[in-house]
């Protein structure tokens, strides 16, 4: 479990450590973003060494998009790489890069980019012998193409590459559906309980008085007095 933490930490510290946050990106045509890792890392297809890279767009379309990766200057191609849409509830100011967790001692592996104050990202679409490999690491759905589509990567030939999803349990399955980065929980509210009720008083409050009672008491005796007065009197002779 703590090499597990270690290696998460170490995959949010990859990026973005001469900065100081994820990337340090600059803005350009067709999202166009100048990262820079501090340690080697995976893509589909290629290892990059720890350095600055420009990711941009070349072609995107319904379910399927590719991504180029050039070196720091944006001129020199570096890798051409195939994706689909990965969603977001909430958009962030900077540029965002998930890895999938690895094996110990290998680069970390992107899993996806998210281009600043967008909720539609790219999920990398790796090799099916790697896909089988990350999906089992991270217990993760990982998508996959053939594995000749990175032996010689061609943008037209990914635009119509036949697409599965590998599953944890190295299965290959269709991909129907994208799936969506799980939402934040929402902080449970504390239901308020009930007040408790107020036991049963047993004697009068302090604030009574039991002047009505020895009242009643008063008036039953002078009653009772006038009925003996009343037969004790002698009754006059006839």
């Amino acid at each position: 479990m703590v090499k597990k933490l270690v290696r998460l930490a170490l995959a949010y510290s990859l990026v973005g450590l001469a900065s100081g946050s994820y990337a340090n990106a600059q803005v350009a045509l067709n999202n166009r973003t100048v990262i820079t890792f501090s340690q080697p890392v995976e893509v589909p297809g290629k290892i990059l060494p720890a350095g600055t890279y420009t990711f941009e767009m070349h072609d995107s379309g319904m379910n399927r998009h590719v991504v180029e990766i050039f070196d720091k200057g944006g001129t020199t191609p570096v890798a051409i790489v195939l994706a689909i849409p990965d969603y977001r509830l909430k958009a962030t100011e900077e540029t965002v890069i998930k890895f999938d967790e690895v094996a110990a001692g290998q680069p970390q592996a992107i899993r996806a980019w998210f281009y600043p104050g967008q909720t539609v990202g790219q999920e990398l679409v790796y090799s099916k012998t790697r896909a089988h490999e990350l999906a089992a690491a991270s217990h993760l759905v990982v998508p996959a193409v053939a594995d000749t589509e990175y032996a010689d990567a061609k943008a037209d030939s990914m635009k119509t590459a036949e697409l599965v999803a590998v599953t944890p349990e190295k299965t290959e399955v269709p991909v129907t559906t994208i799936q969506m980065t799980p939402p934040e929980p929402t902080p449970a509210v504390a239901a308020t309980p009930a007040p408790e009720p107020l036991p049963a008083r047993t004697e009068l409050p302090h604030t009574a008085s039991n002047l009505t009672g020895i009242a009643l008491f008063g008036l039953s005796l002078v009653g009772l007095g006038f009925a003996v007065r009343r037969f004790a009197m002698p009754r006059p002779s006839r």
